[in-house]
């Protein structure tokens, strides 16, 4: 095996004064996934919030489930899609040092307090940027165990599980404002047929410390509507599930799963977050809304202070300033973290080529695509200035 690359994860204390910079998350552009899960450069699968009517059974049309089928391996293709298309619209390459889905960065951003964490990620340099996704191989066998482990006696199915989640987000989003949407549709949504089809995806400029980045990420919806004016922070919500806190144990689950819904939300610029508390059975009882921007401090004022927001921004910072020295010619690498063990690896699978990571039509475009666009831009501008009459 090819030299391992290795970055101690501990001590976890030595990021916690660092005080690394984020730069905020701003929305560059956008694409959707629409009810077949074909790609579309629009918004139409944007969704807006609207609380569901309590109690609500979420095990409420199981049987007829539209689960989409995700065992392929889509790599970055959408999110390189709508690239090519910002990258068109405004003429010019977009500098960054790293592209990966928001995924992958709430994995790297939570690794100080996820000890049991397991998992792979394959990364390419092409032309300056460090192009990172999910292992999918791994991902497919980590679900696999996780299946197996849920199957034992008196548990809930996954699926059932992962089903009150999708139920959730049905029962509280509408497809247009609230002031366009019918009473009847509000009232009648916990009848509507749930879907994980069609999906809003949201691309992101933003930064650790000294790199940039852009990020691409599914958001549920936005509050009442999104701002024309793309200076202008957009009111998004996160939807999530979680059983209600009865007792200590409970408590300390709810918590760490806390770190990663802050993690997300504060990744894509996500401000708020409706957690809906469920019962055992998955009856939805409550909601309750968060700020994104104060779960940190709550955990670490009122909770048991089990992670810390800063060292994971200063942690994540750290690593990606390391990797971007460490991936300094193309080939396909691999960075991994094991479960319990304190170190993230980094090491090259392929010597050359950039794998299956970045799609043919980016390669084209970046390669011939942009700069033939580019000459095509400025003779339309040559001969926009030169149809005018002459100056005197």
């Amino acid at each position: 095996m090819a030299q391992q690359n290795r970055f101690d994860i501990e001590p976890v204390s030595r990021f916690a004064g660092l005080n690394a910079a984020v730069r905020r998350p701003r929305e560059i552009t956008f694409f959707s996934f629409d009810d077949d899960h074909k790609f579309r450069l629009d918004d139409s699968s944007l969704r807006y919030y609207y609380p569901p009517a309590l109690p609500c059974d979420l095990s409420k049309g199981f049987d007829t489930f539209r689960q989409l089928d995700d065992s392929g391996d889509d790599h970055l293709d959408g999110l390189l899609d709508a690239i090519i298309a910002h990258e068109k619209e405004k003429g010019s390459k977009t500098e960054i040092d790293f592209l990966t889905w928001r995924g992958m960065m709430t994995k790297i951003m939570v690794v100080p307090f996820s000890k049991l964490d397991d998992w792979e990620m394959n990364a390419t340099l092409f032309q300056g940027t460090i192009f990172i996704e999910e292992n999918h191989t791994k991902k497919i066998s980590s679900r696999q165990e996780q299946y197996s482990s849920a199957g034992r006696p008196g548990a809930m199915s996954q699926d059932l599980m992962s089903f009150w989640g999708y139920k959730f987000e049905t029962v509280s989003l509408m497809p247009a404002p609230w002031s366009e949407t019918s009473r009847e549709y509000i009232e009648s949504r916990e009848d509507e047929v749930v879907s994980n089809y069609a999906q809003y995806c949201s691309i992101v400029r933003t930064g650790f410390g000294k790199v940039k980045m852009i990020l691409g990420g599914e958001v549920d919806a936005v509050m009442a509507f999104k701002p024309e004016d793309k200076s202008k922070p957009i009111d998004w919500v996160e939807l999530k599930t979680t059983a209600v806190v009865t007792n200590d144990k409970e408590q300390t689950k709810y918590e760490r799963k806390l770190l990663k819904f802050w993690a997300q939300s504060f990744l894509l610029g996500v401000p708020r977050i409706v957690v809906g508390y469920r019962s055992q059975q998955g009856y939805l009882e409550h909601l309750e809304e968060l700020d994104v921007q104060t779960i940190p401090d709550k955990v670490k004022m009122k909770g048991k202070g089990l992670w810390d927001g800063q060292t994971c921004i200063s942690f994540a910072a750290s690593f990606l300033e390391w990797l971007k020295d460490v991936i300094t010619s193309d080939g396909v690498w691999q960075i991994r973290k094991r479960e319990k063990v304190p170190v993230l690896e980094v090491f090259k699978l392929e010597e050359s080529g950039h794998g299956d990571i970045l799609s043919p039509s980016f390669v084209e475009w970046r390669t011939h695509g942009l700069e033939a666009h580019k000459q095509h831009l400025q003779a339309v501008q040559n001969q926009t200035n030169g149809a005018g009459p002459e100056p005197p």
